[in-house]
């Protein structure tokens, strides 16, 4: 326990340290180079470079703070656990491998810090050991080594610059043609990890991991490496057909996810989808060019998700680890100051006006109004909007409001102070962080000028997802024929994903693996070559041995016939 309290209070210290510096590097308008020479060969010298600039270092403040309040809640979460302090070993180096890639310029300790979140979390996402755990982790690390390999890639390709640095020439090398292709080869990367699509299906199996990783994947460190990576890679790509089909993939994900969590029943995956619909909203601003913005979303949108997370976890333990919302009804009554924390987390990340949220994501959608994005990235993106608001009103039904449907004997009630605790800090990030970020990032005025009814437009959407929400459930209840559920299923489902992406891959192999062992192992193929072979080999090596261990005649024998035979041939 103490070595809980320990790294979540050095944690907390070195956010606290690192905002400090931000606000210097922003008053200053400093970016600092840190360079350590390991050694050097005649010309060529190795040299590590960090960069410490106000993105990396807000952004290392926010990473750090949410760790510590995380270990700080799992000191008390996983008190029971036999393997708790090697959670604690493996959050920790989680967090500094985001800590490396997020300070690098350079593509090949980004790698390493790349490598060590999908390893990591692959033992974080097994942690509980049973085959649903195994499973999840193996499409998790598959799915992030297509990144990884496309990092690779690009490394090779970088070698043409003359250094990995990528930071010192991104703006000499947008108008060269090989950086193209090291610039698509990043997106694929950045996509794997965010899980935009066709790569969705690791992030809801990824639920699989203890719930306070998952508060620590989906606000801060995995999922938002790819798109942290972009945003460092963004003046390369702004302005190019590259991030236009990551804008529409980003416009994608956002409804497919937002559809999703409508028709899901998973509390956790249901938190997981509306992770994934907000990546979808960081990667659509970023495609149409505006990568602070998807920066300051990616910050703000780390506060309440996190909490999300922790109070979902309250519900989950105090439900005796089960996780599906439609036995959670009335808590309210049991647990008021989790549900009351859980819905203004809710509630931001619906965006309602003056919450964290609200900042960056009504600021979002009136810059796309500004942008010249097509109809149907207009319209996909306003629906998902108010997707997200439907499925925050049917949480907040099956789980609160409507009728108690678990078991008569069982003690609901608020968990101890250190759980608390540790949502309340973030809680009062989530309703002061926004504009706490807006005042620091953007600190003279800009004013976005709409007509009345485009700047209603975002809290008529808001309205419309409540009013869907509420229909969504009883449509749901009234479904009777097998076809229409079969269609919800194909809704909720990601469309067809998490079977595309674990059948689809993996069936062809492992048919093709039982055709060959038919063939080859069950077969006449094993009958003629292995065991005939084998008993052969057998009787020749006995006779080899038998030469080998007899007396010295044998060998003269041998010896002579050697001769006799050479002579032969030399005559």
């Amino acid at each position: 326990m103490n070595l809980f309290f320990i790294s979540s209070f050095v944690l907390t210290s070195l956010a606290l340290i690192s905002l400090t510096f931000s606000n210097f590097l922003i008053l200053n308008n400093l970016s600092i180079f840190l360079e350590y020479k390991f050694y050097g060969v005649n010309s060529a010298d190795l040299v590590m470079v960090l960069l410490l600039d106000w993105k990396s270092t807000i952004f290392l403040s926010t990473v750090m703070f949410i760790s510590g309040m995380v270990i700080f809640y799992s000191s008390s979460y996983m008190a029971g656990d036999l393997n708790s302090v090697r959670f604690l070993f493996l959050v920790i180096l989680f967090v500094l491998s985001m800590v490396l890639m997020i300070i690098s310029p350079n593509l090949v300790s980004i790698l390493l810090g790349w490598d060590g979140l999908g390893l990591i979390s692959y033992c974080l996402v097994i942690f509980y050991q049973n085959v649903k755990s195994y499973n999840a982790g193996m499409l998790t690390i598959l799915s992030n080594r297509v990144g990884d390999a496309a990092i690779l890639l690009a490394i090779a390709w970088m070698l043409n610059y003359g250094g990995w640095n990528f930071y010192f020439y991104l703006d000499y090398a947008s108008k060269d043609v090989l950086m193209s292709y090291i610039g698509g080869l990043v997106i694929l990367a950045g996509m794997t990890k965010s899980a935009q699509v066709p790569f969705s299906a690791w992030l809801p199996a990824a639920m699989a991991a203890p719930t306070p990783v998952s508060a620590l994947v989906h606000s801060s460190t995995l999922v938002t490496a790819g798109v942290y990576l972009l945003i460092r890679f963004s003046p390369l790509l702004a302005n190019t057909n590259l991030f236009s089909v990551l804008m529409l993939l980003g416009v994608l994900t956002m409804f497919v996810s937002g559809l999703g969590a409508n028709f899901e029943y998973d509390l956790k995956k249901i938190i997981a989808l509306s992770t994934l619909s907000q990546l979808g909203l960081m990667m659509c601003i970023l495609g149409a060019g505006f990568s602070n913005l998807a920066f300051f979303h990616l910050l703000a949108h780390a506060f309440f998700k996190s909490m999300l997370f922790l109070c979902a976890g309250i519900l989950i333990h105090s439900f005796g680890d089960m996780q599906d919302i439609r036995f959670m009804g009335n808590s309210v009554k049991f647990m008021p100051l989790t549900c009351s924390i859980f819905n203004v987390a809710n509630l931001a990340l619906c965006g309602l006006p003056f919450l964290t949220g609200f900042y960056s994501k009504d600021l979002i959608l009136e810059i796309n109004l500004l942008s010249n994005l097509n109809v149907l990235g207009f319209f996909l993106c306003y629906v998902s909007t108010g997707l997200t608001v439907c499925y925050s009103v049917r949480i907040f039904y099956w789980s609160f409001i409507s009728e108690f449907n678990f078991l008569t004997l069982i003690n609901l009630h608020d968990e101890d102070w250190v759980m608390i605790m540790g949502m309340i800090s973030l809680f009062v990030m989530s309703v002061l962080g926004g504009a706490s970020l807006i005042w620091l990032m953007v600190p003279v005025m800009a004013t976005v000028y709409l007509p009345f009814y485009l700047k209603t437009l975002v809290l008529g959407v808001i309205l419309a997802g409540a009013g869907l929400g509420v229909l969504v459930n009883y449509l749901y209840l009234s479904v009777s024929s097998r076809s229409q559920l079969k269609f919800l299923s194909f809704l909720g489902g990601i469309w067809f994903l998490p079977h595309l992406a674990t059948y689809g891959v993996n069936g062809g192999v492992l048919f093709a693996g039982f055709k060959f062992k038919k063939i080859l192992d069950l077969g006449w193929t094993e009958e003629l070559l292995v065991l005939n072979m084998g008993v052969n080999l057998r009787k020749l090596m006995t006779f080899i041995q038998v030469i080998h261990m007899n007396n010295l005649k044998v060998y003269m024998l041998v010896f002579v016939s050697w001769i006799f035979l050479v002579f032969m041939i030399l005559i």
